[in-house]
Formats: C-alpha cells, sequence, structure tokens
C-alpha cells in the first residue's frame, strides 16, 4: 500500500493538490475527473490500484493531472505512507470512501457488518483526516469535504448500521468545523440521497444483483455519481472564506428517505 503510479503528464507545481478516498469508482471516480477539470492536482487514493491507473489515464489523456495511490483507510501505516508522499499545497480532502453492508433489522443483523461500516465509514474518515489536517493548514486554504448520505440525518428500518455509521461520521464533520473555527480550514458535508452507482448496492447485498436493482427500480431519474462531483466541485471552489455546512441532495423523485416515487 502507498506506492504512487504518476500519470503522463509532469505535474504543475503551482496547482493545488485534491486528495479523493474512495476514487476507484463511482462518487469518488467522478469527483476526481471533476476536480482535474478544475485544475487541481489529483491524488486518486483507493485500495484498487488497477482501477486507479485506469482513472488517471482517462484524467491525463484529456489534459488533468492525476497520480494513484494504493491506499486503505482503515490501516494506520497504509495513510501515514500516502500523507508522507504528498506533494504540497493539500488545499482539498475529499473524505469519499464508505459503504454498506446488509439491510438486517438490529434484532438479528451482523454486527462484524456493523463493526466494517463504522470503521470505514466514520473512523476511515477521522483517520486520514487527521493525518492531512496539518498540510491543510499549512496550505492557508484547506477544506475537509466529508461526502456523507441523508442516511445521516434520518433512520429507516433494517439500516441501524449503516446510519448509525453515517450519523457518526455528520457528528465528526460538526465537531471538528468547531474544533477548527478561526483556523483556515473549512469542513463542508455532503450529503446525497438516493444515487445510482455500479457498485455501492451491489456491495451492501453482497453481489446479488436483483436486490441491488431494486432499489432504483422504477425510480425515475435517480441521481448519478456526477451529480455529487458537481456539488463537491462546487462547493470546493466557492472563495474560501465561504463555508457551505451542509449541502443535502437528492433526486426529485426522493422526498425523504422513506418517500419515494416509482413509476408503475
Amino acid at each position: 500500500m502507498g506506492n504512487v503510479t504518476s500519470g503522463a503528464a509532469a505535474p504543475d507545481a503551482a496547482a493545488p493538490v485534491a486528495v479523493i478516498t474512495g476514487a476507484s469508482s463511482g462518487i469518488g471516480a467522478a469527483t476526481a475527473r471533476r476536480l482535474a477539470a478544475e485544475g487541481y492536482q489529483v491524488i486518486a487514493a483507493a485500495r484498487r490500484i488497477d482501477r486507479l491507473d485506469e482513472l488517471v489515464t482517462q484524467i491525463t489523456d484529456t489534459g488533468g493531472q492525476a497520480r494513484a495511490v494504493a491506499c486503505d483507510i482503515t490501516s494506520d501505516e497504509s495513510v501515514a505512507a500516502l500523507r508522507d508522499q504528498l506533494p504540497e499545497p493539500v488545499t482539498l480532502l475529499v473524505n469519499n470512501a464508505g459503504g454498506a453492508l446488509g439491510l438486517a433489522p438490529v434484532e438479528t443483523a451482523d454486527l462484524t457488518d456493523w463493526r466494517w461500516m463504522y470503521e470505514v465509514n466514520m473512523l476511515g474518515t477521522a483517520r486520514i483526516t487527521q493525518a492531512l489536517l496539518p498540510a491543510l493548514e499549512r496550505s492557508g486554504r484547506g477544506t475537509v469535504v466529508v461526502v456523507g448520505s441523508t442516511a445521516g440525518l434520518a433512520v429507516y428500518e433494517g439500516g441501524a448500521g449503516y446510519t448509525g455509521a453515517k450519523h457518526a461520521e455528520r457528528a465528526l464533520a460538526e465537531t471538528l468545523r468547531l474544533e477548527l473555527c478561526g483556523r483556515p480550514v473549512r469542513v463542508i458535508e455532503i450529503d446525497p440521497g438516493l444515487v445510482k452507482t455500479d457498485e455501492f448496492a451491489l456491495v451492501r447485498f453482497r453481489g446479488d444483483t436483483e436486490r441491488a436493482a431494486a432499489v432504483y427500480a422504477g425510480v425515475p431519474d435517480p441521481l448519478v455519481a456526477e451529480d455529487i462531483a458537481d456539488c463537491v466541485a462546487w462547493c470546493a471552489t466557492r472563495p474560501h472564506h465561504v463555508n457551505v455546512d451542509r449541502l443535502v441532495v437528492r433526486p426529485l423523485a426522493q422526498a425523504a428517505n422513506h418517500k419515494v416515487h416509482r413509476r408503475e
């Protein structure tokens, strides 16, 4: 873990650095592409280096700057290796890595799944944020983006493990904002609702394609990864004195976590 694969183009030392976790697919990959288009040096971090290499090639072939870093945010050593090789100024950290496992009620839930969700969603965000905060502060214009979920705002049946982890991640973001008041680092929380990506539901249901497809069945125009990448880029590129504390974004068809319009 921690080895860097460079893109084809030499980096522009004057360009700000954006680190994106969970960049090998979905929202993370879309955010990497979008931020590269905005002029950032993108450090795309995830466990699957082969997927990251493909992403970096896509970005550099279109004139952007990107490098891939194999990083497991549940590992202190892996996160430290990432931190120690970053160019500066690091101005943006996008905490995107996360995920859900299962949809079992509290009565029968596998607490191993709950432990994994807390480790990845909450502790992983805390671990890499701790590691990068000194560099973000040194930049004089740092921004921490936490990609949470509307699951961090309201609970639903079968979701206690995931909603609990996302509520904890929201508490982390809110607390960090209080603790950094007066220092040059913004904390922005973006909470998506129903987003159709290739992997989120598949991972949740352990590869059960029918259950994964049912999540989005009949929903007209669910959000896609690029919609959330657009939100990240908009928040991150506001003048630095503007802090978007929380941006909640859902598809038009979703009025709340439990109320989604589906076509017959």
